[in-house]
């Protein structure tokens, strides 16, 4: 690989990185490339919770060939290599043993143990350390590792599908179907790269989803309803197929099975709940209704993230009306799948 500048490099890691999604969290996606000169001579991204970090894969990616050139190379990391013991070793006394003078970083690490430390100790050993490359790239790739360390709840996105008119429900105990084929692949790929997925009680109802991960490949989230006067019947999918799901409601704490019943008290919004998603390490959450459970997270405030898919073809004439976008809501992109466009935005911050 020949003619690699820095911000080559640095992009490189970034697409590395994200190859981790969905198999990472509680950790960071992180991507490493070492390069010499202007030839990548290491790479290699965090695949696994639990098992070795980017940096440690990357150097093991150094051919024989090329291991004299390892302390004459710099080392681009999307996220600051961390200092402390966790799963695996430090990955800063990595780097310095490897004998890497060079580094640099994109993102300094939000979490408290690690939170500019192995910045620090690469400098104390002599290394030189830049930082800054890219860290707006490397925060938004890892949005919900930021927003849990920092706000200390889970990255929020929400998510509906609509019909041209701007319906999303009929009213009735019809179900509406309103994405294709391809739009519904997708979504199970974001629901993929998601710690839990939440619905409202109505629609757990109505729809009766398993709310799992089948169209692609992936681990399925943690499913979570909202269920204040625990009406919900036995017969749903979700209760029978043997996998963790958490009810929340007014009435009842305790475990049934693979059903988690969480007592509390929502009427003065989500906080209860998001930080018990918190303490259980959950950081990225998406709601995905329906139109009352939109409303609520929309109401308080808490979301960061908007996901609307709209079929352009269906016009229903329906009685369910979308909620509104906020003003806070800025439009990130657009993107037409089949017969569906989708849209994303995210919160003004």
């Amino acid at each position: 690989m020949l003619g690699y500048t820095a911000i080559d490099c640095m992009k490189l890691a970034l697409q590395l990185a994200a190859q981790g999604r969905g198999c990472v969290s509680p950790n960071p996606m992180v991507g490493a490339v070492l390069c010499y000169g202007d030839r990548v001579i290491g790479q290699g991204w965090h695949q696994q919770y639990g098992g070795p970090h980017a940096e440690v894969n990357c150097l093991n990616a150094v051919s024989a060939a090329d291991q004299d050139l390892i302390s004459k190379s710099t080392m681009y990391v999307t996220l600051e290599p961390c200092a402390h013991h966790g799963k695996t070793p430090p990955c800063a006394d990595l780097l310095i043993r490897s004998g890497i003078q060079h580094v640099v970083v994109a993102a300094v690490d939000p979490f408290n143990a690690v939170k500019g430390k192995g910045i620090a100790r690469m400098r104390s050993a002599g290394l030189l350390v830049e930082q800054g490359l890219l860290a707006k790239e490397a925060t938004v790739l890892n949005c919900r590792f930021f927003t849990y360390h920092i706000e200390q709840r889970p990255y929020i996105t929400l998510k509906w599908a609509e019909t041209e008119d701007g319906f999303m429900g009929s009213g009735s105990e019809l179900r509406l179907f309103i994405s294709g084929e391809e739009t519904n692949k997708l979504v199970h790929s974001w629901r993929a790269a998601e710690d839990a997925i939440l619905i409202g009680a109505g629609t757990a109802v109505l729809d009766d989803p398993l709310l799992n991960v089948r169209l692609v490949e992936g681990h399925s989230p943690l499913r979570i309803i909202i269920d204040v006067s625990r009406q919900l019947p036995d017969s749903l999918k979700m209760f029978r197929d043997g996998q963790p799901v958490v009810v929340v409601n007014k009435l009842i704490e305790g475990v049934e099975g693979s059903v988690t019943y969480l007592k509390m008290d929502l009427d003065g919004g989500p906080e209860p709940l998001l930080n018990w998603l918190y303490q259980k390490k959950i950081q990225g959450l998406m709601v995905e209704g329906g139109k009352k459970t939109l409303q609520y997270f929309l109401d308080f405030g808490y979301w960061d993230e908007i996901k609307i898919i709209t079929n352009t073809t269906l016009k229903s004439g329906g009685v369910i009306r979308v909620p509104e976008v906020p003003e806070s809501a800025v439009f990130q992109q657009v993107t037409q799948v089949g017969k569906d466009r989708i849209v994303t935005y995210k919160k003004h911050k």
